[in-house]
Parts: structure tokens; sequence; C-alpha cells
């Protein structure tokens, strides 16, 4: 009989978390074809991004809605340091209601827009208008779904690509899981500087260890998620804090908003949003192996550990810490952009596992329709960049 996560596939059917379930762990499987297809669409995706990258004004804006978005946040600190272009992140519902204050129409555009479904409105509407007053733009698409709206328009664009994401990777569940990683995988494979080889060996590495971790988080989380936190706080420095603001919507999603989350970085917490740390509240650390980083990250987590004010305070690290509820990963030498797939997967799996405690279906928190899989509701109002 078929397991995930620990449970039999009946068992997740009749509480509607097959999906999310399966969709978190099939995540190592679906990277290691992301990497035939990213060693198979090499040569075209070179030939599209090559001329551009030969632009030395060229702006790079990383683009999405929601989950899609924090894509972008956590790539964009990790591959600015190796590019020698404006690299930002955008949301496109920062675009679509604001468009002349987030796009520059005299600079060269690369907009990557990622996507699960490729429907959202937003998504749709955030390439017409980049369209319509960037005079030299280009789209690069990391979608999951073949089908999207955003994979038929670059059927017919001549300055557009199209990367589809591994079959399955286009979550049947409310939360975006594995859809995520991929997206955040191909994002550091191609904005990277590693060779084909370096990021094929970093891949099979990454879902090595993820796939070992799977069975071996299990107990350990359950065990988590059954503390009664009304709150989870996720911190983290550089990246990790793009990949802290998914891990915290992870579980608000899966919670149905019973559990309140936030997120920060490990400086920033300190200013202000430090008030939110009770005697109801999850801290969850994401510790950099950058050795300057790390100082910061581990000073924050002595001070939180010595102020004593939380119901459970956890850490995820690869270099060893000797502390109780430290999750230690082993020195593996990954770095930190590689980290992102161990350090998002406990999280996700949190989130599952706090979902069930709380009683909910994982693989759809709000049956009644209120919030959707696919956003809805959103009316898209033409713009007319004629002043009056």
């Amino acid at each position: 009989m078929n397991t995930f996560l620990g449970y039999s596939q009946p068992w997740l059917e009749q509480r509607n978390g097959i999906h999310t379930a399966t969709e978190i762990s099939q995540q190592p499987r679906l990277w290691r074809a992301l990497a035939d297809i990213l060693v198979q669409q090499y040569d075209p995706i070179s030939a599209f991004l090559e001329p551009l990258f030969e632009r030395p004004d060229l702006r790079i804006i990383l683009t999405g809605a929601g989950t899609s978005a924090f894509v972008g946040d956590a790539a964009t600190p990790f591959i600015q340091a190796g590019l020698n272009f404006q690299v930002e992140s955008i949301p496109t519902t920062d675009i679509v209601s604001n468009p002349e204050q987030f796009l520059d129409t005299t600079r060269p555009t690369l907009m990557v827009s990622f996507a699960r479904s490729g429907n959202s409105p937003e998504s749709v509407a955030a390439v017409t208008l980049v369209d319509q007053l960037v005079p030299n733009c280009h789209h690069l698409f990391i979608t999951c779904n073949g089908d999207g709206a955003l994979a038929r328009h670059a059927e017919q664009a001549n300055n557009a690509y199209c990367m589809l994401m591994p079959e399955g990777s286009n979550d049947n569940s409310f939360a975006m899981t594995s859809s995520f990683s991929c997206m955040l995988m191909s994002t550091l494979t191609l904005f990277g500087e590693q060779t084909q080889t370096q990021w094929c060996e970093q891949i099979a590495a990454t879902a090595a260890l993820c796939e070992s971790k799977i069975n071996q988080w299990q107990q350990a989380i359950k065990q988590l998620a059954a503390q009664p936190y009304e709150r989870l706080i996720v911190l983290g420095s550089g990246g990790f804090a793009g990949l802290a603001r998914e891990a915290s919507l992870k579980s608000l999603e899966l919670s149905a908003g019973k559990v309140m989350t936030s997120f920060d970085s490990s400086l920033g917490f300190r200013h202000g949003p430090k008030f939110s740390i009770n005697d109801k509240a999850l801290v969850i650390q994401l510790i950099s192996s950058d050795p300057y980083t790390r100082r910061y990250d581990l000073d924050l987590f002595n001070e939180i550990r010595g102020d004593q004010q939380t119901l459970g305070h956890i850490a995820i690290t690869e270099a060893p810490l000797n502390q109780e509820g430290v999750f230690e990963l082993g020195q593996l030498g990954l770095g930190d952009p590689w980290l992102c797939f161990p350090y998002i997967l406990f999280c996700q799996m949190l989130a599952f596992e706090k979902s069930l405690q709380l009683g909910f279906g994982p693989d759809n928190p709000c049956p009644t329709g209120e919030v959707n899989r696919v956003v809805q509701g959103v009316v898209i109002h033409q713009f007319d960049n004629k002043k009056n």
C-alpha cells in the first residue's frame, strides 16, 4: 500500500489530504526530472537569454502572485550576486495596479514570470502591460501548466520563451509546494554561475538529501505540530527571508488562518516585529551556512533562547549547533541557495501536519470558497498611459 508522509493513501483520501501529501513527497523525483529538462533545453534557452545578457543596461524583473512571487523574493539575493544586471522581485499584483511606478520604459527588460497554472488574471495582465509600456521587453515564462494562458502566449509571441516544469508539478492541492520548489530550482540554475555538470550534481545531491529527510523528520514534525501554537514566526537572512515568507504563507493557508504567521530577517526582527513573540508562538530560524551571515543568525538564536518567551523555538541548519530543538542537515557543502530546498521541505511538512492536527483537509482548507486555488474575483481594468 502506498504511503505518503507516513500515512496510507486511503487514510489521506478520507481526510482530503492526498494531493498535498503526494506533492510534498514527490519533490525529489521532480527535481531529478527537472535536471533532465534543463539539460535538454540548455541550447534553446541559452540562445534566448545570451543576446539579452549582452545588454549592460538590462533590467531583470522576477514576478508572480502569491507563492509564485515568493520564488522571486527567495531567488533574487542569490542570483543578484553573480549577475551584472539590476535584478528585482516585483509581484504581478504591484505591476498591474501601479505599472508606472514599477516599469521603466527606457530600459530593456527581461520579465521572468513564475506561475503554477499560468491563468491568474494578474499574470496575464502584467505581461500585457509590459508589452504595452516597455518597447524593448522580453518574457521568460517558468510555469507548470502547458495549457495555461502564459504557455499559449509564448507559442505566438516573438519575444517570449516558455520553460515548462516537470509533469506533476502543476499541484492539484490548494497550496503550492512542488510547483514552488521546481520554479525556484530552475531560476537558481538558469541564472547561476555553475556549469551543467555542477548543477546536475547539485540537484542530485539535494534530491538525495531531501528524500532521506522526508522519512527522518516525520515523527519529529508531527510532535512539533501537536504543540498548541497559534502564531508561527519564520526568520532568515538574505534569500532565506524570502523563503521565510513562503514558509509562513504555507502554514497560514493550510491552517485556514487559524495559525497567524509572520516572517522577517534576522536583523530586522528586533526592530519592532519581535513583539510578536509570546507564549503561543513557535519560532523557526533558517540558519545561513555563510560564516559571516551565520553570526547574525546565531546572535538572534541565542537572544531568543535567553528571553524564554516562546512556546517553541527551533532552527534548521547545515552545520551543527549541538542545541536542543535544532534540526541539523550535516555539513554537506550545499551552500545557501541549495539549502532552500530542505528548509522549505521542512516547513511544508509542518504546515501539512498542523492542518491535519487542526482538523482541516489540507488539499482544500477553505471548502466554502472564499479563497481559491486559482484566484477569482479580480477585475483587470484597461490602462491608459496617455496623460490628460
